[in-house]
This record gives structure tokens, C-alpha cells and sequence, in this order.
């Protein structure tokens, strides 16, 4: 799904590129939210929620490498905007999938620097948009309980992709540079990429799986969807016939209350963020070597349908990490593995470094805001 250079001529590109700078601008706003929010609602501190975000964006670039077989000679790889959404918000997802398409475009030469606003807006704001409007409407009508988040997350990510197909054969229509049928690009794209997007959503399926059985408090699609405790009374009541608090369902976290939550200790997120970055780094630098080499599902229909010949030469196509390769190293099982980590380490620093910056900001201008309050003379002072 990533756009090269010269599949979009350069009005519609420059015209992506402003739409994709506005989201950006405003994901920057609605990501401080999101990340003040996740720090309260899962009881520990404002300063790690950054790292968490970062590795969010990690873990998608290190998971985008593991290209699967698809159909035909073709194969597919993660996308990530839904995964991101639903696991830190939608507005800190579309920063997520940003930096890694960003990254992708500098470091590996992989998505076109003038075709970036392209890659923006049809990777991470077509998919994040469309995924989190339809994981928060499917979760509002299944039963509240942990697996109607899993399968929430498997169906907003399978329809996320094909949606991308469709926004990018959208865009082609406006500004492609190859005359071929419209109708015939809109069939292959949204017929190869409804069979990636079974891999997409298995993908983030079993990841948001994985985390809310760990931690269902660091899901942000998660928040406020718990069933509350419920008081009953149970052959173990008191002596006077007073109710006990009767535990909740196993497959549902029961919410605490307010005064309680605050009260409650700081958790940990340290083992969750290894545990993410071994996943990462495992993927990127050893699972990434068994990847599909087939061509990707744009890929394969701009072979087949005449697009692939108006791409132009990367900016970067010398860049010692160039196709996900360190130069100069002959091994390929070695320069794939540590091209891989090396994007992962990338990825994280400049994703965590985005959200550090964000929460820092967020931090102060709560302090600003408390200061005049906290100048006021209190009626015992007067």
C-alpha cells in the first residue's frame, strides 16, 4: 500500500500532502488528551504513557516487515491504523502510523517523500478514521465483556484495509499518472486487499487480545466498556443479611470506583514494554527473514494493470538501509535482521520523542491553568 513516487501527479499529491499536515495538527491536539487520559485510567504515571505510544509505533513497523502470502504471487502486510486506535486512541494512532511511514520513507526508501501526504492520508488516517468509528459503534451493541473487543478489533480491522484500497483508487481517479480503467484498478485493489485485510485483522486481533488479558486497563478501546461492580446478595452474605460485593464476571473487569482508583497505587508498565519490544525486535530482526517476497497488493496491480512503469527513483534509494538491507553487508538473513532492528530502534526513539513532547506540553499547560487557582485567597485566608 505504500505509494511510490510518480503513481500521483503533483496538484492531487500537493493537495494530500495539506490534508495530511491539517491531521497531523489537529491528531497533536487530540493525542495530548489521549495520553493524559490513558494515565489516569490505568493508574500510572503521565510519563509513561509516552513510552507506551512510542512502542505502539514500533511494534507496527517491525510487524509491516512480516509480509504474508496472499493469493496469485501476491502478499500483504500489516497497515497498523487500527491496531493503533483501539489500542492508544485514534488521534495518537494516526501520529503512530505517521512516524512510521515516515521512517519507512527516509531511512528505507520505501513510500515516496512526494507521495508522503498520499501514504498519510490513505495508511493512517483512512484506516485509524474508519477502523475506531467502527469498533466504538460494534462495541456499543455487543455485550460488554473482553472478547467483544477482540472481535470488535478483528472486523474494524478487516474492513479498514479494503477501505484503504478504495481511498487510494479514489485518489488515482484524481490524479493518476498511467491511463488505465478506474473500474479495473477499483476491482483489483478491493479484491486483492479484502484478502489482506483477513491477515490485518488476525493480526490485531490476537495483539489486542494479547494485552487486554494482561492489561485491559492500557486498551484504550477498552475504557469505559467494563462491566461495573454489582452488589448482590449471595449465600456468603453477612450475618445480618447485609449484601457483599459479589465478584465480577472472569471475562469481565469489574471498575472500580472513583475514590478507590485514586487511591489505588501506581502499576507498572515496565514488563508490558519489554514484552512489546522483545515482540518487536523478534519480528523485525529474525521473523522479518521468512517475509512473502511476493509483491505487496498495489505492487502487484501496478504490474499488472500498466502503473508500475511511471514510478520514479526514491530520494533515498541509496541510503545505506535501502530496502530494508544494510549496505555493504553480504550476508542477507544479517542485513535484513539488523536493517529491522535498526528501524525499530529508530521508531521508537522518534515516536516516543513525539509523545514525550506532547505530554510535556499537556503537563505544563495543566500547571498554568491550576496557578491562578492556587493564587486565590481562600475564604479562611480572607
Amino acid at each position: 500500500m505504500h505509494v511510490p513516487d510518480g503513481f500521483i501527479n503533483a496538484p492531487v499529491s500537493v493537495a494530500t500532502g495539506a490534508v495530511a499536515a491539517a491531521a497531523v495538527a489537529v491528531s497533536l491536539r487530540g493525542a495530548r488528551r489521549e495520553l493524559a487520559g490513558a494515565a489516569q485510567g490505568s493508574g500510572t504515571g503521565a510519563e509513561r504513557t509516552a513510552p507506551l505510544a512510542g512502542l505502539v509505533a514500533a511494534f507496527i513497523f517491525a510487524v509491516q516487515m512480516l509480509n504474508f502470502p496472499v493469493a496469485a504471487g501476491t502478499s500483504g502486510h500489516l497497515l497498523g491504523g487500527a491496531l493503533a486506535a483501539i489500542l492508544v486512541g485514534p488521534y495518537t494512532g494516526v501520529l503512530c502510523v505517521s512516524v512510521v511511514l515516515l521512517m519507512q520513507g527516509v531511512l528505507f526508501a520505501d513510500g515516496g517523500l512526494t507521495a508522503l501526504g498520499v501514504n498519510i492520508t490513505d495508511m493512517a488516517i483512512v484506516t485509524t478514521v474508519v477502523a475506531y468509528a467502527l469498533f466504538r459503534g460494534l462495541v456499543k451493541v455487543l455485550p460488554r465483556r473482553r472478547r467483544s473487543i477482540t472481535v470488535a478489533s478483528f472486523v474494524a480491522a478487516l474492513v479498514s484495509v479494503p477501505a484503504a484500497a478504495m481511498a487510494f483508487t479514489a485518489l488515482y481517479a484524481l490524479g493518476g499518472t498511467a491511463d488505465v480503467p478506474i473500474g479495473k484498478v477499483f476491482a483489483a485493489m478491493v479484491g486483492v486487499h479484502v484478502l489482506i485485510g483477513i491477515g490485518e485483522a488476525a493480526i490485531t486481533a490476537l495483539t489486542v487480545g494479547a494485552v487486554i488479558a494482561v492489561r485491559p486497563d492500557l486498551v484504550y478501546g477498552a475504557r469505559g466498556l467494563t462491566a461495573p461492580l454489582e452488589l448482590r446478595t449471595s449465600p456468603l452474605a453477612a450475618p445480618d443479611g447485609e449484601p457483599v460485593a459479589a465478584p465480577a464476571p472472569a471475562d469481565e473487569p469489574a471498575t472500580v470506583p472513583a475514590a478507590a482508583s485514586a487511591a489505588a497505587p501506581r502499576r507498572s508498565v515496565r514488563r508490558v514494554w519489554l514484552a512489546g519490544l522483545a515482540a518487536a525486535l523478534v519480528c523485525a530482526g529474525g521473523l522479518s527473514y521468512y517475509a512473502s517476497a511476493s509483491p505487496d497488493g498495489l505492487e502487484k496491480v501496478a504490474q499488472d494493470q500498466g502503473i508500475a512503469a511511471k514510478a520514479k527513483d526514491h530520494a533515498t534509494k541509496d541510503s545505506p538501509l535501502a530496502d530494508y538491507s544494510v549496505k555493504d553487508i553480504t550476508d542477507p538473513r544479517l542485513a535484513g535482521g539488523l536493517a529491522g532492528v535498526i528501524g525499530v530502534g529508530a521508531t521508537l526513539a522518534a515516536g516516543t520523542g513525539v509523545f514525550v513532547v506532547l505530554r510535556r506540553r499537556r503537563s505544563a499547560g495543566a500547571g498554568e491553568a491550576a496557578a491562578p487557582a492556587a493564587e486565590r485567597p481562600t475564604p479562611e485566608q480572607v
